[in-house]
Formats: structure tokens, sequence, C-alpha cells
């Protein structure tokens, strides 16, 4: 290959990377865009799990075997059984020298050092290819993984200059790879209540719509708890606004342990002293008696006075949901029921007969709904 085309294949291979949008999309295109750029039939890009001693194979790409999948759940490899890469590692590299791939061939020894069984070589045989070059990919200063290539058997044997620009691409890739990195960790923060680690409004908006959406589509159940701490203000005013945050984060640590008990349930802090629960799936009751527990909780927590909480679920008749906003209202308008009457059980909109008040409450104009939320103030459940 010219240098003009490697310079395109790197190219080619950074831009795949850059346009990937998760870190399944960031590992196909190494993978896929090395395995173009050295002509291989087949590619793979794999972590070095070290607290597991192992490399995990991330994706395969290309042609693959009987066995290998795209994107496969448990494949992986003791490390003390290609001790090239630690050797590669701790004596190769810490003594000076740069991180370099190397090739194997199916017709290389099977056995080294005495008590080794050489498993690449093995591995080529097994899977009908004729050679491999393996380059190590190295992130942050340390060693991340690998990223492997390989010819089938009858095609020319990858050759040193392959094995100097698979190092150049595993170079790429690691760059692609922080790049990664870095956006996950922006999405990470953009949809995290940074004082709880609960995901955060802009996260539930997004999450409700795709769920409502859904229900729209094939009648999935969606349910929303909106919850409401209550004394945070008076915890605040006495005690300190540390103290105030403690009580925010033991609350969100109840609402994760609460939530953990329906099936993909997000917990989110919506900001302030409130809160929600947002399931897809599950019958509403079980949705309802996760709210009880909620409160149950809440109302055992050292500091504050227990929460306030309302629950709207589109399988109780509160009429069609169209759209997400209604369901945060119905639950929103619940959540107020249940504050002004300092209820300690959540209160559940469509459960009063067909003149629900918390239907009417939700369903009213902007302009009357505050002085009717303001007619709940007093009442008792």
């Amino acid at each position: 290959m010219g240098e003009d085309m490697r310079l395109a294949a790197v190219v080619a291979l950074a831009q795949g990377m850059a346009a990937a949008h998760t870190p399944r999309e960031s590992w196909r295109a190494a993978a896929a865009g090395a395995c173009r750029a050295l002509a291989g039939s087949f590619a793979a890009l794999s972590v070095w799990e070290r607290d597991l001693g192992r490399l995990r194979v991330l994706v395969n790409v290309g042609d693959l075997a009987a066995h290998e999948e795209e994107f496969p759940d448990d494949e992986a490899y003791p490390v003390h059984q290609f001790p090239e890469i630690t050797e590669f590692l701790h004596e190769r590299w810490v003594g000076g020298g740069g991180p370099g791939a190397w090739v194997e061939t199916a017709d290389g020894p099977a056995a080294g050092r005495a008590g080794y069984c050489h498993q690449r070589v093995a591995a080529l045989r097994r899977r009908g290819r004729g050679c491999c070059v393996v380059a190590p990919i190295v992130l942050h200063g340390r060693a991340w993984g690998e990223l492997y290539v390989a010819r089938a058997q009858g095609a020319p044997v990858f050759g040193p200059s392959d094995a100097d620009f698979a190092t150049v691409l595993a170079a790429v890739v690691a760059a692609g790879l922080a790049q990664t990195e870095r956006l996950q960790e922006a999405r990470r923060l953009a949809f995290t209540d940074a004082l709880t680690g609960l995901a955060n409004r802009r996260a539930v908006d997004v999450r409700l719509e795709e769920a409502v959406e859904r229900h729209r589509r094939d009648g999935s159940v969606v349910s929303l708890v909106v919850c409401d701490l209550n004394g945070l203000k008076r915890v605040n005013d006495t005690q300190g606004h540390a103290v105030g945050d403690r009580l925010l984060e033991r609350f969100g640590s109840v609402l994760s342990l609460c939530g953990a008990m329906l099936p993909g349930a997000l917990a989110a802090r919506l900001g302030g002293d409130e809160f929600c629960l947002l399931a897809v799936g599950p019958p509403a009751d079980d949705v309802v008696k996760v709210a009880d527990e909620l409160c149950r909780r809440a109302a055992e927590l050292e500091l504050g006075e227990g929460v306030a909480c309302g629950v709207a679920s589109t399988e109780d008749p509160v009429g069609p949901v169209e759209d997400a906003r209604r369901l945060f209202r119905l639950a929103d308008a619940a959540q107020y029921r249940a504050k002004a009457g300092r209820a300690t059980r959540p209160v559940v909109a469509g459960r009063e007969g067909p003149d629900d008040p918390v239907v009417r409450l939700a369903d009213a104009p902007s302009e009357p709904r505050a002085p009717e939320r303001r007619r709940f103030r007093g009442r008792r459940p």
C-alpha cells in the first residue's frame, strides 16, 4: 500500500471514530477502519481488564468464525495465555522503547518457552487464518488493550512495514478512544445531577418523551412518580445548606434503592427538593407499591419530614396520554395534592372515580390552575 493510500486510511479511521456516538460505535469504527487499512479479513479490539487479569474482546469485525460474535458478551482470554503483551509493557516499553506492533503467523512455532503454548498461533490455525498483526493500545500513559488484525490463509503475510503501520493505527485508535471517553463524560455530566448522582431534569425530559412515544406506538405502560421532599427549607434555615445537601443525598439514595425494585426505572432529581421515578413496562400497581415503600423509607430519615408523593400511569383511568407533558402534569398534580393534604402515602391520579380531582387539576387551564391547587391545602386524605 502506497504512502498516500495509508494516509487516506488513517484519515478514514480517525473520521470514523470521530463520527461515533456511543462506545460500541467507536469500537466498531476502530476495528473496521484498521481492518480496511491493513487489508485484513478480520479485526478485533480488546481491552485489558487488569483487575480480572484478562483481555476482553469488545468487538469483532470481518469474516467471523462460527463461534465469534460482533459484540460478544463473554469472549475473554486470561492474559497469562498471551504473555507477550505483559512482556512488551514491562520489558520493552519500560526499557525505553515505544509501543510497537508484532506479527504472528500460522506457520510459527506452536510452542515457545517450556510450559508455554503459543496461543495466538494455535488460534490462527484453529480459525483458518494465516497471519495476524497485534498492536498494543496505550491510553493515558498505560496499556489499555490491543488492536488485532488478521488475514486469511493464502493471503500475503504481514511484514515489518505492516507492523509499523499497525503501530500508527493503534495510536489513532487510542486518540479516538480518548475522545469517546471525553464525550461520554460530557454526556454523563449533561444528564446527571451533580449533588445526588441521579439523572437530572434534562434526562427525564428525553426519556419521558421516548416512553410516551412507545406507549402511543405499542401500548406500553408508562408510570411517573413525582416526589417533593418535605422539610428541606427548615433544615437549610436552621442547620445550614450543608446539612440540607446531606438530606438531599440521603433521599436520593433511598429513591435509587426503591427505583431498583422496578426493572429499568429511571431515578432522577428534577431540581431543588423535587425528585421522580420513571418506569416503562411494570404494572401501575407495582409502581404504586414502590412509591408507598418510598414514602415509608423517607419518613424514617433522620432529617426532613418525609415526602409528598404523586403517581400517574397510563394504565389508570386518566384519559388519553398523547404527550409527555400531560403525564407529567398528572403526576405533578397528584404530588401537589399529597403535599397540600400532608399525605403520608402516595396520591394516585385517576383512582377517585370519574370526577377524579387530580385529573381535573392536571387538565385545568393554566390560568385557573393555581387557585384550584390552593383549594387542596388544609385537606386531609
